[in-house]
């Protein structure tokens, strides 16, 4: 999952490169055909630079947001899941089975 995640936010890398490439293409076009000058060409492109970091910024914060929150529901999934084994296991055995551990006693075995 991780390595999925991380070919997503490289691509996303890879395709911010290639519309900044485009965009300076382009905005040069423009300087060079005199629709616009070199001056407000130039402030184009920080505002355009300036407003994907924006971009990128917030989507960053939403997909780690997501990650955390994916990985603190499938912990918890685990945890019972694995309890309700611990549980089936001591039935099987015809033991008693143990107290679920909480998650301090889980941190110090």
């Amino acid at each position: 999952m991780i390595n999925a995640l991380k070919k997503t936010l490289l691509v996303g890398v890879g395709a911010a490169v290639v519309t900044k490439e485009k965009a300076e293409a382009a905005l040069a076009e423009f300087v060079q055909s005199g629709k616009i000058n070199a001056a407000d060409a130039r402030a184009m492109a920080r505002r355009l630079a300036r407003d994907g970091r924006r971009e990128f910024d917030a989507v960053r914060t939403d997909v780690e947001t997501r990650v955390k929150q994916l990985a603190s529901s499938s912990e918890a999934a685990t945890r019972a899941r694995i309890a309700a084994l611990e549980a089936r296991i001591a039935e099987l055995e015809g033991r008693k089975p143990r107290a679920p551990r909480t998650k301090r006693s889980a941190k110090s075995a």
